[in-house]
């Protein structure tokens, strides 16, 4: 089958052929996938191939449920969620499945096991998922570039067995690999009854001089079938044809290309809003109380700035705040509200928060509880946890963000700086390196030039969390201005036991390790981070002796200059003093 596709993001030819070869059974499967659209966009296009084991008359059954779960639930996935994510857990549930299945049979022969090779292209990049002895190769040049390693167990010259497969085991360790794509640039999927016997180079001359790629395919076979192969044989070639970021109109489903809305009247009406009263206003935003004109339901609804409607990367942010605000589900992360018409401009319409910003909320509380606290940040650690289960970051976590509504429920707001993993792949140049969030609460290595991470978005927590009980910042306004390493090195932790009796030691050694200067050295996951503030952890109790450096940073140089004035004056009038 030949298969050509044409679109603003990418643009391939693909070919395919399968026979049975000399024996009774055709044990391999493979299938492709070019969707339209937006999930063309967002997912990729995705080829893949599988090769049931010999020794096994169900192999095929394998081979059939790998290849057609994956391609059928790969484009079920969040489209949040990178390829490697997305590919990955599909994959480990089909191996979960026909593990099961091969522990069921009654007979040890009967193994649901197959072999197993992915290609998805996205974006500018080809992403490869392996396991087994099918393979999967690149035209370079003049030379075709094996891009997989076989798992293949040799015992003799003449036996060898599997050592790493689908179904073979409760678990499956999955070879993943990413490259830059080309236009122009040609992959080929093969299993062993094609390239065990055919030469790299008589595979890489076809390739060269192929016009049709499904006839190469067909040829490809039948020439290893002449060469004496006694396999199954299956070819897959993937010709990309031309690239180009993709349109907001792709990412979006054309949210993005809608014009800009006129900032509204108060009071007065917007494509089925009535408007009631302005709610915040800012440089980048202004927003409105309003209320459904059908359901009588309030809402807040953000309209573009008037300074910034004219850049199309602000207004691609703008529109993907709704984008994100659709896909997630938690109490404690602002939801989407439905419009009562077509939208005809571009504004967002979310749920109305009847409460305070947590910047509100500290003001009126300058003095909160411990327990307070923690209450607070383990709901907004909840919705962070929603997001990145989504694989995003929020990127601009801060107080004037978080909202507290009348009945103490707390919610992420501003989605506007959020980085999405799947997105960014489609569109890498949406990624342009800018700091986006509030420099106070921005974590160091984002100054370095490093991407947000889950990590990062603990530094503001962390942040967030010293603040309410000290009402200072951890570093003050140093981690903006450490734009190196070495003065990254040189930040030093006031101690919040120092600023406030409040803060007990282990709560203080929590807070210490969340905004830790260093990613790698901050907590592994956000439960964590509020296990300690919950449950003093024996690492920061008050038995480990913490250097007055560590703990009172400013009172320790303070004591070591009053030292150095005092040694200096003693200096002095041993040499110049009378004699």
């Amino acid at each position: 089958m030949l298969m050509q596709v044409r679109h603003s993001a990418l643009s391939v030819e693909t070919g395919q052929y399968s026979c049975a070869g000399r024996k009774a059974q055709n044990q391999d499967f493979h299938g492709t996938v070019v969707p339209e659209g937006p999930v063309l966009v967002h997912k990729g296009i995705a080829l893949a191939v599988a090769d049931g084991i010999s020794s096994s008359p169900v192999a095929h059954i394998a081979a059939e449920t790998a290849v057609k779960s994956f391609l059928t639930d790969y484009y079920c996935t969040s489209e949040a969620w990178s390829v490697k994510t997305s590919a990955s857990r599909v994959i480990s549930a089909a191996n979960s499945w026909l593990f099961s299945q091969t522990k069921q049979a009654a007979e040890p022969d009967r193994g649901h096991v197959c072999t197993f090779s992915a290609l998805i292209l996205k974006g500018r990049k080809a992403h490869l998922f392996h396991v087994g002895d099918s393979r999967i190769w690149r035209l370079s040049g003049q030379s075709l570039e094996q891009l997989t390693e076989d798992h293949t167990v040799r015992i003799s010259e003449t036996e060898s067995y599997l050592g790493r497969a689908l179904g073979l085991g409760q678990t499956i360790d999955l070879d993943y690999a990413a490259f830059d794509i080309r236009s122009g640039d040609v992959f080929l999927l093969t299993t062993d009854g094609v390239h065990g016997s055919l030469r790299t180079k008589d595979m890489a001359e076809a390739l060269l001089a192929c016009e049709d790629l499904e006839t190469t395919a067909r040829e490809l076979a039948d020439q290893a079938l002449k060469a004496g192969s006694d396999d199954n044989l299956t070819v897959q070639i993937v010709r990309v044809t031309g690239i180009a970021d993709p349109g907001t109109e792709d990412l979006l489903s054309g949210e993005g290309t809608l014009p800009p809305a006129p900032l509204p009247k108060v009071p007065g009406e917007h494509e089925g809003f009535r408007l009631l009263r302005g709610l915040h206003a800012t440089s980048r935003s202004h927003i409105y109380l309003a209320e459904n004109e059908e359901t009588g339901e309030p809402v807040a609804l953000k309209f573009p700035s008037l300074d910034l409607r004219g850049e199309e990367d602000y207004l691609r942010r703008f529109a993907l705040e709704e984008w994100v605000a659709r896909r997630m589900a938690s109490p404690h992360v602002l939801k989407a509200a439905s419009y009562p018409q077509a939208r005809q401009t571009l504004f967002l319409a979310t749920e109305f928060v009847n409460g305070q910003t947590l910047r509100q909320w500290m003001t009126d509380n300058p003095h909160p509880s411990l327990e307070t606290v923690r209450g607070i940040l383990e709901q907004v650690a909840r919705g962070l946890m929603a997001f990145h289960r989504k694989e995003m970051v929020h990127q601009d976590l801060r107080p004037e963000n978080i909202m507290i509504d009348a009945s103490g429920t707390v919610k992420i707001i501003d989605f506007g700086s959020v980085r999405i993993a799947g997105v960014m792949e489609a569109a890498p140049s949406l990624d342009k390196g800018e700091i986006l969030g509030t420099h106070q609460y921005t974590a160091p290595e984002v100054f370095l030039g490093y991407l947000g991470t889950e990590y990062s978005d603990q530094f503001s927590l962390g942040v967030i969390a010293y603040e309410m009980l000290t009402g200072r910042l951890p570093y003050g306004a140093a981690v903006a201005r450490a734009t190196s390493e070495r003065a990254q090195a040189a930040l030093r932790y006031r101690s919040a036991s120092a600023v406030t009796e409040r803060v007990p030691d282990w709560v203080d050694g929590a807070l210490c390790r969340a905004v830790h200067p260093v990613p790698g050295k901050r907590y592994d996951a956000l439960s964590a981070f509020l296990e300690d503030l919950r449950r003093p952890n024996p690492a920061f109790t008050s038995d480990r002796f913490v250097p007055l450096a560590e703990r009172d940073p400013v009172r320790f140089w303070q004591i070591v200059s009053a030292a150095l004035a005092v040694l200096c004056a003693i200096l002095f009038f041993q040499l110049f003093g009378n004699p």
